[in-house]
């Protein structure tokens, strides 16, 4: 660590992926999240925003019986994102995409916030053996976006509940400000890739699976008229005392770190990223909490010594789930490594396509995450 740059402001260091420092020594994502806490703000003004905001749902969903959606994981956002919507009068259906990796903590956790707010959910659940199928194709090759799949089914699940329920607003969970933004090349996801690696590794073809095809999404994008709305850009937000709230209101119940709701989901962020490509996901987590003030820099650093939380019984689920014997996993974990540059996906076309998708973003039809990432053309 001694001999890599390190921001002076985040723990961001030379190690990732399109990183750069200016003459202060301040990383590029630091100066990125500055741009959007401008862009929204959670003060006075991001409560006068999100006032607008919500006065529009209810206007455009007047006589429906949901007038928007929130994605729900059992995690800590999207819970309190449940609450802080109801609590502003909306009428949410929550949508939740089931790709049978569930932890049981998060499963209650959805089933406790849910009943107690009486809230209806929507679940899309894949088949095991077809999504476990796809779990062994990006394990054999080689890249390390092993968790696209679960990202990409997650969003089409959204905009198909959309489409079936006649909502127009999704409301998404995500804060930047406690989260941070992924840079692109820690993970990278589109429909083709999920079926250019499927169809060179897997055995199986996506039946149940909710694939985003270019066709698709453009369709949904130009035609069903879905917004996607992060209310919680626009508010204070302290992840420990909402952590507090939940536990003390509904029962919630903490999972041991983000993004660990779900059991591959916790052994991708805690084993194969950091084994396999050196990389620590949590230092998204920690930085954004650094910026936001909510987590001292040196505590940051130091937590980032420690090895990540994981459940004992993990490894072992993996294994005996996707039929892998000690020694052909072991091979997995220490094979060439690949990157999406190796199959067929829509990178290019979403660099030509990057006014269009500058003018869906301009009309909340993706995130500005999206616009940022996957238009721009890579060094």
């Amino acid at each position: 660590m001694e001999n890599i740059k390190i921001c002076k402001r985040c723990i961001y260091d030379g190690n990732v992926p399109g990183i750069s420092f200016d003459e202060e020594g301040i990383c590029n994502y630091c100066r990125n999240i500055e741009k959007m806490e401008q862009e929204y703000p959670n003060d006075e003004r991001g409560e006068k925003i999100l006032k607008g905001i919500i006065t529009r749902i209810k206007h455009d969903g007047r006589n429906k019986k949901y007038d928007c959606m929130i994605g729900v994981s059992g995690g800590c956002d999207s819970s309190f994102m449940v609450y802080k919507m109801k609590e502003l009068g909306l009428r949410p259906l929550a949508v939740h995409f089931d790709n049978t990796w569930n932890s049981t903590i998060a499963t209650e956790n959805i089933k406790k916030v849910l009943k107690k707010l009486d809230v209806d959910l929507y679940t899309l659940v894949v088949d095991n053996k077809e999504y476990d199928d796809i779990y062994r194709s990006f394990l054999k090759s080689g890249v390390k976006d092993i968790e696209a799949p679960t990202d990409i089914a997650y969003a089409a699940t959204l905009r198909i509940a959309a489409e079936k329920f006649k909502i127009k607003y999704i409301l998404e969970g995500h804060n930047f400000r406690t989260e941070g933004i992924s840079p692109l090349g820690m993970l990278y996801m589109d429909g083709k890739y999920i079926e250019s690696v499927q169809k060179k590794h897997g055995t199986m073809k996506l039946r149940t699976y909710p694939n985003m095809k270019l066709g698709r999404f453009i369709k949904w994008l130009i035609f069903s008229n879905i917004k996607m709305i992060r209310p919680l850009y626009y508010v204070e937000y302290d992840k420990d005392e909402v952590m507090k709230f939940l536990e003390k209101d509904f029962d919630w119940k903490w999972y041991g770190g983000h993004h660990l709701e779900n059991r591959f989901t916790a052994f991708y962020h805690s084993y194969f990223m950091p084994r396999r490509f050196g990389i620590d996901s949590r230092i998204n987590g920690f930085s954004a909490l650094i910026r936001s003030g909510q987590l001292d820099r040196e505590k940051g650093l130091k937590l980032l010594k420690e090895p990540p939380y994981l459940e004992d019984e993990i490894i072992s689920l993996i294994k005996k789930r996707l039929g892998f014997s000690d020694d052909e996993f072991e091979r997995l974990m220490t094979m060439p490594h690949k990157t999406f540059r190796d199959f067929r996906t829509y990178k290019k076309t979403f660099e030509i396509m990057r006014p269009f998708f500058w003018l869906m973003y301009k009309l909340d039809r993706i995130p500005k995450s999206f616009y940022d990432k996957y238009t721009r053309k890579l060094k």
